[in-house]
Order: structure tokens, then sequence, then C-alpha cells
């Protein structure tokens, strides 16, 4: 768990091998916290699939972290999934150039 200014963020396995569950506020304060436990948990456990849906907020480092977890991934030859992806982010993701470099489903209609 990442705690900062009375914000927290949390990220942890859900039990199944290669699951994962991000939740809390995606801040600066929070997300230098959530990277290193990212690279804890991450490492060998073959694909990632990391649920989004019980992010609360986010700002540009939430996004930055996701790009860097995608980017981690692929220096360790693991595959990424983001899956519940909150539409905040989205659109940050869309407006900034990377939703196809994080690989989003396109928006259903």
């Amino acid at each position: 768990m990442s705690r900062a200014g009375g914000k927290q963020a949390q990220l942890e396995s859900t039990g199944e091998a290669g699951r994962f569950q991000l939740s809390g506020d995606l801040s600066f304060e929070t997300v230098p916290g959530l990277w290193a436990e990212a690279e804890r948990l991450f490492r060998g456990s073959g694909d990632v699939e990391l649920d989004l849906g019980a992010v609360a907020r986010t700002d540009s480092a939430g996004l930055a972290l996701l790009v860097a977890l995608t980017r981690r991934a692929a220096q360790h030859d693991q595959a990424i999934r983001f899956c519940h992806f909150p539409e905040q982010l989205r659109a940050m993701a869309r407006l900034s150039g990377l939703a196809d470099f994080l690989q989003l489903a396109p928006e259903k209609a």
C-alpha cells in the first residue's frame, strides 16, 4: 500500500496467477510506492492482467505508471493487459496519444 498525505492506493494480487488489482488514488504522491510494489509483485509472474476498476482518481502520474508498467513488461518478455480501464484514464490516454501503446480496446458505442 502506498499512502501519502491521507491519500492511499494499493496494488495486490487477486490470488490468481498473474492477476492483480490496483485501487485508490493514482497520484504523484502514491505512484512511487506503487511502482516499487509492482516491481516486487510482477517479478517472475509471467503475463500480467491488471484490473483498474477500483481506481478512484488519477492524475498524469497514474498514466505514467501504466506506461512504465507496459515498458517493464516488454523488457521482461511479459504481456500486460489492463481491464476495467476508468474513463478518466482512458480520456487522458487518448488525449496524450497513448491509447494504442497501452493497447486499450476501443470504446463501446
